[in-house]
């Protein structure tokens, strides 16, 4: 076989091993060292790349962005900001038909913008809302699958780890595409509201409505989650904001691993004020975290292993070469590998994905012309990648953040959770057909 060939074979060798179960960060890792000395020929290569990969991986002071967030996540679990978000969105909402289910869409929205993870704010969330749907007469169906598709808001309003992880795979600034994510973001919670209008007026014996609360008590619990707001305003716009208008360009208060630290920071205290946080829940969130992350950086390591075993054989210049040759548009080249990451979805997390296909898909996307920047397209492509792999966490019949909710209500038939999930991923279609045709509303944030 030739060096092109055997890059080639490696792809489905790696899905071999995935759906036998092996660990996503181990088969990439068991790939690229294989692969490496199949090409060379000798294990010293690969046994070389282990000793540089290891530490240029682990020593890279952005990645100590993602130990934050996921900590800063913990902590909002324990000061219990989720309950608080619910309740501050049902006592506004409640009383519409369809508000509940509403309300936890807005709860994850705001849980997502500090947890920063699908999975978690579809956990964490579900817990907190879905008893609250079905005391107040919401269909097992409709109420899973509104929370699974508002977990999936976790990884697209920033802060977000996955998108750290395209920014460092990317080479793109991270405070940009925190940015650019703000937007379709609030378009994701605003259109699966629609879409709980929507379901609820074709399906009205589906969904209940709870009591009218008084405004009184409305702004009692708007107050109650001031600290969130306080806390998500002060890490995006330390990051991305202006904070010196004498100096031209941006100049922000803090670098995106500072603006982790200090949301921690301030999670934390607001978690301990709550009486939420103790010397044994802050262990326990440290070994959490710890966890978390050595998990995360492991599959990074096995990326960065499976990736430069691609980069030898010349595998993504060659798809790249192969691509444009065929003669199709670039917007026709777009969708096909945004149809590729909405298959891949269904099988795969969030940042399995990202970490396999980004290296190969983005030398593609960057050889075309959009009439955008170098910096703009890559910016526009990683947002809609992280939007098409979100719709795959929801998509039947194997989105992983429908197999998180049907596992904490198993009286819901998950065919249920399908029908129900469809009005959701439809809106998300139409999302992803407007940041297409219109790249400005993705880019009009951004510091010119």
């Amino acid at each position: 076989m030739s060096t092109l060939e055997i890059g080639l074979a490696s792809f489905p060798t790696l899905l071999v091993l995935i759906f036998l179960r092996v660990p996503i960060g181990l088969a990439m890792f068991l790939v690229g060292f294989g692969g490496l000395y199949l090409v060379t020929g000798s294990p010293n290569m690969a046994l070389a790349k282990m000793k540089t990969e290891t530490y240029s991986t682990f020593s890279n002071y952005s990645l100590s962005i993602i130990p934050m967030f996921l900590l800063m996540g913990q902590f909002a679990t324990l000061g219990g900001m989720s309950q608080a978000l619910f309740k501050a969105a049902e006592s506004w909402l409640g009383h519409r038909k369809g508000g509940v289910a509403m309300a936890a869409i807005g709860a994850c929205a705001g849980f997502g913008a500090i947890a920063g993870s699908s999975l978690a704010t579809a956990a964490t969330m579900g817990r907190v809302a879905l008893p609250e749907l079905k005391a107040y007469g919401y269909a097992g169906g409709f109420s899973t699958a509104t929370l699974a598709a508002g977990g999936t808001l976790g990884i697209l309003i920033p802060p977000s780890v996955v998108l750290v992880i395209y920014a460092i795979l990317a080479e793109q600034n991270i405070s940009k595409l925190f940015l650019a994510a703000f937007v379709p973001g609030i378009m994701a919670a605003l259109g699966y509201m629609v879409a709980v209008s929507i379901y609820v007026r074709l399906y009205p014996d589906r969904a209940g409505t709870r009591a009218q609360v008084p405004y009184k008590d409305r702004f009692r619990a708007l107050a109650k989650v001031w600290s969130v707001v306080v806390i998500f305003l002060l890490v995006i716009f330390g990051i991305a904001g202006d904070w010196n208008w004498a100096k031209s360009g941006t100049q922000a208060l803090f670098t995106p691993t500072e603006g982790a630290a200090v949301g921690a920071f301030g999670v934390g205290l607001i978690a301990w004020r709550s009486g939420g946080l103790t010397w044994s829940s802050l262990i326990d969130s440290f070994l959490v975290t710890g966890r978390s992350s050595a998990m995360i950086f492991f599959i990074i390591l096995g990326a960065g292993f499976y990736n430069g075993f691609l980069s030898l054989t010349q595998v993504p210049q060659e798809i790249a070469g192969w691509v444009v040759n065929q003669g199709l548009s670039p917007m026709g080249i777009l969708l096909l590998i945004l149809l590729f990451y909405l298959l891949l979805g269904c099988l795969m997390d969030s940042l399995s994905m990202i970490l396999l296909t980004v290296p190969i898909f983005f030398p593609v996307i960057m050889s075309l012309d959009f009439a955008l920047s170098p910096e703009h397209l890559a910016i526009w492509f990683g947002i809609l990648v992280l939007i098409v792999v979100e719709v795959g966490l929801i998509t039947p019949p194997v989105g992983l953040n429908l197999f998180v909710i049907n596992a904490m209500d198993r009286q819901t038939p998950a065919v249920e959770t399908y029908k129900a999930v469809g009005f959701f991923v439809a809106t998300d279609l139409i999302r992803v057909a407007i940041l297409i045709t219109f790249p400005a509303i993705t880019l009009f944030l951004l510091p010119q």
